[in-house]
């Protein structure tokens, strides 16, 4: 971004601040700390994070002082109490280095180091429960005093720097998340990072041309720990997957050529989507094409690296690509903002912006050796957490296509239900499943009753607590496994058990899951002796489904329960006599 761009935006941020100062109601509260200068930074993530539906309320530390807001229990940062916290470092924070010639001292500098940093993530950790530390690691800088032998010894400055960043990397604590600032540094190139003439007169972090790319990497873990996350790659197949149009070409007539430089950028592409999928991201294609004959490359043409097996959900027909998308989110059960579309096709990715503004839409380049690049930059997947129910996911969405046919071969639901042979392990959470547990919490939008976000150290407190219970659900068929599907947390108050949140994972919608978990939930509440289970709507844009499930589970409307009260205006309390019995039948079998 040059000069006269970011000078645009932070006009249009600064336009902006005046109007975010008057809300009255944020989505989250941020705290930023640095060793360098950081109004701007702060006025740009304000104003990105609003641009993609978040207000946020942010505190701005002061100049060079990490350790005096964090160390300091009277500071404003505790009062602030902010739910998340980012730490932007400088390598200039670095006071001591290792002797030349003396590796020893490398080891015993960095431990000390790294116990600064693990001492102000306790600190922050145990004065604000439930708090999310986004902590940048270390720009190695442009300067190489020993030339060459920077990369030969442990103990020169650039090594030494590596190795702080790689200890950050082993002594983190879950509620602490590593952004990466040095690649995206590498990535753009240091001589364009930094700026001294700018450093030394302002002490802005990076350059100004930098420093929007430097907001949007922050951003992006932010918008992730709101939900705000993409899971579903949607792609073109004519030019896009491939080089020329299969109708024309046949599937042997197509550019997949190993020997050829398009060719060879068609491979390339495809070989970067396949860890896409096997991180968790949903593959869909969406083509204007014959089916049988967008089909045909990929059963095939030998040089495919995508086989048909690695998509999740395959349309290709003569419709809109806009009204195609839609029927992907309707058929894959997921929200289109969910969705990442790539078409080589500038009036297809149009179409889609217009109809599909929720949609990201990727501005793929004229040469197809640059797709990858464009992907990959667009930082369009980017998670706090990597579960193994991720690695799954693409898996249990293509076993769902096997259960709709299944499905079509029953006049009876019941009767397909049971075919599914499904099985489920309810249970109190257990240490090795909070990641996942706090993941599904965090990540779900439609089944979500209150739509309350934890973290892992909350869940962790909860877990911990005699008024607390947190109850999880896994399960699999005779398709899948898919995991840990759902999650419920419940807090005894009084004589109420009250559902703070229940969440479950749309993959599993209409099997009876929720019904067998509400036992589970009525049983917690008879352990505890309570005379009913009170549960909450609390409506977004998004959970409508949900609506009335408590309803449909028996529960009857109440205004207050004991010291339960709504949370909001429009929110809705239920409540459940714990003598009484569920209704609702399901096929499901214990484990």
């Amino acid at each position: 971004m040059d000069g006269m761009q970011i000078s645009k935006i932070l006009k249009e941020a600064r336009k902006f601040a005046k109007t975010a100062l008057a809300c009255e109601k944020y989505d989250i509260k941020i705290a930023v700390l640095g060793s360098c200068s950081i109004q701007y930074f702060v006025l740009l993530l304000r104003y990105y994070l609003f641009q993609n539906g978040i207000t946020a309320d942010i505190y701005e530390g002061e100049y060079n002082g990490i350790a005096m807001d964090v160390l300091d229990a009277g500071s404003g940062l505790y009062s602030f109490a902010p739910d998340a916290v980012i730490i932007l470092p400088d390598y200039r924070d670095i006071k001591a280095y290792p002797k030349l010639l003396c590796d020893e001292d490398a080891s015993q500098l960095c431990a000390g180091f790294i116990d600064g940093y693990k001492k102000m993530w306790a600190a922050l950790t145990n004065r604000l429960p439930g708090i999310t530390v986004l902590q940048g690691n270390f720009v190695l800088p442009l300067e190489s005093p020993l030339g060459n032998l920077e990369a030969n010894y442990k103990f020169s400055r650039r090594s030494f720097i590596r190795r702080i960043n790689g200890e950050l990397l082993n002594v983190r604590p879950a509620n602490v998340i590593l952004v990466d600032m040095e690649y995206l540094a590498s990535a753009i190139g240091k001589r364009t990072w930094f700026d001294n003439s700018q450093y030394f007169l302002t002490k802005m972090p990076c350059s100004l041309e930098c420093l929007w790319d430097l907001t949007e990497l922050f951003a992006k873990q932010i918008l992730a720990l709101k939900g705000k996350v993409r899971k579903c790659l949607v792609l073109d197949l004519d030019n896009t997957l491939w080089g020329g149009v299969v109708s024309e070409e046949g599937c042997d007539g197509i550019n997949l050529d190993p020997n050829n430089a398009v060719g060879e950028s068609y491979l390339a592409f495809q070989q970067y989507v396949l860890p896409l999928k096997e991180r968790g991201v949903i593959l869909a294609v969406c083509s204007k094409n014959d089916e049988e004959v967008a089909k045909e490359p990929f059963m095939k043409n030998r040089y495919m690296k995508l086989k048909l097996t690695d998509i999740a959900c395959f349309v290709a027909n003569w419709e809109d690509k806009a009204s195609n998308i839609k029927r992907i989110a309707k058929e894959l059960n997921i929200g289109l903002d969910s969705m990442v579309f790539f078409d080589d096709n500038p009036a297809e990715r149009e179409v889609v912006r217009q109809f599909l503004p929720m949609v990201e839409v990727i501005e793929a380049p004229e040469d197809p050796s640059d797709y990858v690049t464009a992907l990959d930059e667009a930082m369009a997947f980017e998670w706090t957490q990597l579960t193994k129910e991720d690695i799954a996911r693409n898996q249990s969405y293509i076993a769902e296509t096997q259960r709709r046919e299944m499905a079509g071969s029953f006049v009876d639901y019941g009767d397909y239900l049971k075919a599914l042979d499904m099985r489920a392990r309810i249970g109190i959470v257990l240490d090795n499943q909070i990641a996942r547990f706090s993941q599904l919490i965090n990540k779900s939008n439609q089944f979500n009753l209150r739509t309350q976000r934890y973290s892992e150290q909350t869940i962790a407190e909860y877990m911990k607590s005699d008024d607390a219970k947190c109850i999880s659900a896994e399960l699999r068929d005779k398709f899948s496994d898919y995991g840990l599907i759902s999650c419920v947390i419940l807090r005894r108050a009084g004589t109420v058990c009250f559902i703070d949140t229940w969440v479950m994972s749309c993959r599993v919608l209409k099997r009876g899951l929720e019904y067998m978990m509400f036992e589970h939930i009525l049983s917690a509440a008879r352990e505890w002796d309570c005379r009913a289970v009170v549960g909450e709507y609390i409506p977004t844009a998004k959970n409508g489904m949900v609506k009335d499930l408590y309803e449909t589970l028996g529960f009857v409307p109440a205004e207050s329960v004991e010291e339960i009260h709504k949370t909001t205006d429009d929110s809705a309390l239920y409540s459940f006599d714990t003598a009484a019995e569920p209704s609702k039948k399901y096929y499901i079998s214990a484990e």
